[in-house]
């Protein structure tokens, strides 16, 4: 059975969940997850998880993203991207200098407070937000805390006009960071209505673009046989945390699951990864319950998983 991770470049038009059944049915199995969804109009990276990596795939949700985007000023709509309705427009000439936008872009950086848009899998008393609002409900989103590491003004010129300024943008962000909503809180400061019209995630964690097949280059690398060159090993789903041998002496209670006096490096991370013969056994966290101790997060064992 394959195991690894699969870098998938996604194509517009497209939910993550038609990737993962089309792989499926191209590679005969059922074990396989992705890494976090991208809307239908956004292409880029999505990492898939075969076989045992699955049990990885939470940490490469959780890992930083980098994105490439274009910010139309000037037209705000529904869905806070170039799919909804406008629900509100200034078509007044505008003027930008690009040391104006670059200020709007460093104010942005860091932490900073995001709502939700409506149209989003964010669920609300039980139900996503996108359910109220085909609907035509709106009901309050809780506001959430995102991390921006850096944004980076793409387009060239020193001077941005028109009655709809777009410019494009370069995104490197934590987990859970609206790239629309960003886009809207740029036309805020800039004092006018905004949406995203374009969107491609360039990286998510390590798994870059390049690195990318298609689905149509995963049924070829299928055909000649060669498609586990192509897969990426656990151990980059892994790459964050800290790597720990785990020796003859502790590999047979890593192995049986057993709760263990904390490993120094828990005081500085919040997990490390036991490894064996370069492979990924488990990975341990501090014990919430009990002071001193570490107790195991996942485990994968030494032979291939072939549940």
């Amino acid at each position: 059975m394959l195991e690894g991770i699969l870098p998938l470049w996604k194509e517009k038009g497209m939910t993550s969940h038609d990737c993962v059944f089309r792989l499926r049915k191209i590679l005969g199995m059922k074990r396989i997850g992705h890494t976090g969804t991208l809307d239908p109009d956004v292409e880029g990276v999505l990492p898939i998880c075969l076989g045992r990596a699955t049990k990885a795939a939470e940490y490469v949700t959780d890992m930083g993203k980098t994105y490439e985007a274009v910010v139309s000023i000037g037209r705000a709509t529904e869905t806070e991207d170039s799919s909804g309705a406008t629900v509100e427009e200034n078509l007044e000439p505008k003027c930008f200098t690009v040391s104006e936008i670059q200020a709007v872009l460093q104010s942005l950086t860091g932490e900073i407070t995001q709502i939700p848009p409506m149209y989003s899998a964010v669920k609300v008393n039980g139900k996503r937000l996108y359910e109220y609002a085909r609907l035509g409900q709106s009901v309050e989103r809780p506001s959430r805390t995102v991390r921006i590491r850096e944004i980076e003004l793409l387009s060239g010129g020193q001077m941005f006009e028109g009655t709809e300024v777009e410019f494009r943008i370069r995104v490197v962000c934590g987990k859970g960071t609206y790239i629309r909503t960003l886009a809207v809180q740029i036309g805020e400061k800039l004092g006018y209505p905004a949406h995203m019209s374009s969107l491609v995630r360039t990286a998510s964690g390590p798994f870059k673009a390049e690195d990318c097949l298609t689905l149509s280059d995963v049924e070829q690398e299928r055909d000649r046989g060669t498609l586990e060159a192509a897969l990426l090993p656990v151990e980059q789903a892994l790459s964050e945390f800290p790597q720990v041998l785990a020796d003859d002496l502790h590999l047979p209670k890593i192995l049986n699951g057993q709760v263990l006096p904390a490993h120094p490096l828990l005081s500085e991370h919040p997990r490390i990864v036991y490894c064996n013969g370069g492979r990924a056994v488990a990975v341990y966290r501090r014990h919430p319950e009990k002071n001193g101790l570490m107790k195991p997060e996942k485990m994968f064992g030494m032979a291939e998983d072939k549940r």
